[in-house]
């Protein structure tokens, strides 16, 4: 996969009119491509670690494939400059602060980000172009409520645990939020997941159908569903190189996957 000339560093969004009592500072991660040319924007939502340099790295290889790619923080609120490693107590540190999220606070977080990151791209037919989204983990988990901003019509969601049984800060499964995505999601398990178990597959591949039914067989890309599951076999994590669990074939089709979706949605 070859990868161009990229531009990377540390930004700090706009903080809200009213300042801290209207939302937290948003410490990003911003790639884009070096000689200026964007296919398309997309938000990178990192594990429990925090924008760590894998998460980074993420962005990274997007934008060396032509997205302007931020990595929003999902902490910002309690730990705004997370980095962990992947141990036992970064985990330990990691889920502490993820069982402080709530739903309503992250999505108001990642329309922020949107909107700045729409604000950076050409406008689409004299509209803000759509945005891709990917997530890994808990944020994979938090790329399916993103799905259902307005401004994001690509959702790749990496073995999201959690999506039949609940949603951040309490209440019905975020499964459920599935009639309110007016884009496109693609969702990656692994057969040998230890958080997504079986029953959590199915259900996961039943709520798609059904989404898909309520579409009225609507394609987007033409010849798919616009929402779909892929089954890869693999762990938890697979596509980090830095965690047991990694799968270098595994992660080579998610990547190549992921690419070929945001290169359809988004261009469409």
């Amino acid at each position: 996969m070859e990868s161009a000339p990229i531009d990377s560093d540390w930004i700090g969004l706009p903080d809200p009119p009213a300042g801290p009592a209207d939302g937290p500072h948003l410490r990003c991660w911003w790639a884009r491509p070096a000689d200026g040319s964007v296919r398309g924007g997309v938000l990178v939502l990192p594990e429990v670690f925090g924008l760590n340099g894998w998460v980074r790295s993420v962005a990274d290889r997007l934008a060396g494939q032509g997205y302007a790619a931020l990595a929003v923080p999902l902490f910002a609120r309690t730990a705004p400059d997370l980095e962990l490693g992947y141990d036992n107590e970064g985990l330990r540190q990691g889920r502490a602060h993820k069982d402080r999220t709530t739903t309503a606070s992250l999505l108001a977080d990642l329309e922020r980000a949107a909107g700045w990151l729409q604000g950076q791209l050409p406008a689409a037919g004299g509209r803000p172009a759509g945005l891709g989204c990917v997530g890994f983990c808990f944020g994979g988990h938090v790329a399916l409520l993103a799905a259902t901003l307005p401004q994001v019509i690509a959702t790749c969601d990496f073995y999201g645990a959690g999506v039949a049984s609940g949603r951040p800060g309490g209440g019905s499964p975020s499964l459920e939020l599935l009639p309110a995505i007016e884009g496109s999601l693609l969702c990656f398990c692994g057969r040998e997941d230890p958080l997504i178990p079986p029953a959590d597959v199915e259900a996961i591949r039943t709520a798609l159908e059904a989404a898909n039914a309520r579409r009225g067989g609507s394609l987007q890309p033409p010849g798919r569903p616009p929402h779909r599951l892929l089954e890869l076999q693999a762990g938890h994590g697979f596509m980090c190189e830095q965690r047991a669990d990694h799968r270098s074939e595994a992660a080579a089709t998610g990547w190549r996957e992921m690419l070929a979706f945001f290169r359809t949605t988004l261009a469409a």
